[in-house]
């Protein structure tokens, strides 16, 4: 369900989207707000997904609205006035409806929104499964359940792995390269013969030396390519 607000100084464009998104069972009508101030007030104590936002309001104009908020909801603007839309576009509007706009004009902008919320919230989804993730470590005749989120980096140490993680290092019997089939390629990287690092734990990357924690890791020169796929 998608949330939203009409923040227009005309009743007449709230009457229009009201009518046309009461044709869309997944948006879900909050509150009409007639100037830029009413709205600030509301999204103050209230949570929501979408604004359909005119420009052209008094004392505070749609895009200057627009400014203030340090973290907008989705915006489609509906305005008669087509020479804001680069502007617009510059504060990462998701659309720029042209009144008065048709039925399908509205339903496309829509479903644009949709499609975008939707995105986001399977990368949470993932995000939070991939931090859930766990594994079991052998370590001499016992087998520990451990997060991947808790992993800094894995060290090869001859025919052992030293994992090192947190608060605590486990060194494991076998080999960096099987390890390796255990770890998503989203999560870690290989960056030495020697070492594979958490990404995300990675806090500065200074000429061939990653830096986690307290530790220094080399780079090495054929697995430079990798960590410069990082940068780009």
């Amino acid at each position: 369900m998608i949330k939203y607000i009409i923040v227009d100084d005309e009743t007449a464009s709230h009457d229009n989207i009201k009518d046309y998104a009461s044709n869309l069972s997944y948006l879900s009508y909050q509150k009409s707000c007639y100037n830029a101030f009413e709205a600030l007030e509301y999204l103050n104590k209230h949570s929501i997904d979408l604004i359909f936002l005119d420009i052209n309001m008094p004392k505070l104009s749609g895009l200057e609205f627009l400014k203030t908020l340090p973290n907008p909801p989705k915006v489609i603007i509906t305005t008669a006035y087509k020479e804001f839309a680069l502007e617009g576009y510059e504060l990462n509007i998701d659309d720029y409806l042209l009144k008065p706009f048709s039925f399908s004009r509205f339903v496309k902008s829509v479903s644009k929104v949709s499609e975008a919320l939707s995105n986001k919230s399977t990368l949470i989804q993932n995000k939070e499964a991939s931090e859930d993730s766990k594994i079991f470590i052998k370590e001499d005749k016992k087998y520990y359940q451990i997060k991947l989120a808790e992993i800094l980096f894995i060290e090869a140490y001859g025919n052992y792995v030293k994992i090192n993680m947190m608060d605590r290092v486990i060194v494991s019997h076998q080999t960096l390269t099987s390890f390796t089939h255990n770890l998503p390629e989203n999560q870690f990287i290989r960056v030495h013969k020697s070492f594979i690092v958490s990404i995300d734990k990675i806090e500065l990357i200074e000429g061939n030396r990653i830096h986690i924690s307290n530790h220094k890791i080399p780079i090495g020169k054929m697995y430079k390519l990798n960590v410069n796929r990082l940068l780009k």
